[in-house]
């Protein structure tokens, strides 16, 4: 038990073997103990010498015979003490590689996209509250929500879409979605910003993307659970963007 213990401190077989030797005799010269682990004595004054600096045992000058001497084993804490002080010393090294490595890319302009999942019990709150956002970035650009609009989005989130072309959102921003459901003209009839065209190439689309400004979003509501993912990066949203408006101005 002990054995595997010391292992795992991190002494070898060899110093365990000798380690405990010494521990046991309390006093011994590498002779000795040399014939007791059956270990060569070459190796044996190599291996106290890794032990010595590890200050698990020391050495005995003081008589004309060398011995070997178990230092206290309140002293095994020196085991952790040296890793403690590596990783201090790399703790510090990391710092300081952060710092420069900051100095770098300061001047970098790219940004990490930023990923929002949102779970089906809180779409609707999401939508309401994200809004003011949307409706801001979109504002840079053309006011316009471009992309593509499953039919079953409708038929979850009607009350959502009325609350934003009658109340929530800006009254300056519009709306040119594909769809893949012809009967969506019944809705541009009730609200003139809101213009959907029917795509007859959407049957492989599954869900519903708005292109608002930087954000490009996503909903699947044709299978449960529901589900939204929102991207925030300006550079994916312009390039979805354009592949909607070129689809848009290519239908009748």
């Amino acid at each position: 038990m002990i054995n595997e213990l010391l292992h795992q401190l991190g002494l070898g077989e060899k110093e365990t073997a000798i380690y405990m030797a010494v521990l046991q005799q309390g006093k011994i010269t590498p002779g000795n103990l040399a014939k007791i682990t059956k270990i060569n004595r070459t190796t044996v004054y190599s291996v106290a010498k890794e032990l010595m600096q590890k200050g698990l045992i020391t050495e005995d000058l003081g008589a004309a015979t060398s011995y070997l001497v178990a230092r206290p084993i309140s002293d095994l804490s020196n085991l952790i003490e040296k890793d403690e002080k590596l990783l201090r010393d790399k703790r510090r090294i990391v710092e300081k590689a952060s710092f420069e490595l900051a100095q770098i890319t300061k001047n970098v302009k790219y940004a990490v996209p930023k990923i929002t999942f949102i779970a089906e019990e809180n779409i609707e709150g999401y939508l309401r509250k994200q809004t003011p956002a949307w409706d801001e970035s979109i504002a840079k650009y053309d006011r316009t929500w471009w992309g593509f609009q499953d039919k079953t989005f409708v038929k979850y989130y009607e009350k959502w879409i009325d609350w934003y072309w009658e109340t929530g959102g800006r009254r300056d921003s519009q709306l040119q979605l594909l769809s893949n459901e012809s009967a969506e003209a019944v809705k541009m009839k009730k609200f003139v910003r809101r213009r959907i065209k029917f795509w007859n190439k959407s049957a492989d689309f599954s869900a519903t993307t708005w292109i608002l400004g930087d954000y490009l979003v996503m909903i699947v509501t044709n299978q449960r659970p529901h589900y939204l993912v929102e991207i925030y990066d300006a550079t994916l949203a312009h390039n979805q963007r354009e592949v909607f408006k070129g689809l848009w101005s290519s239908l009748s």
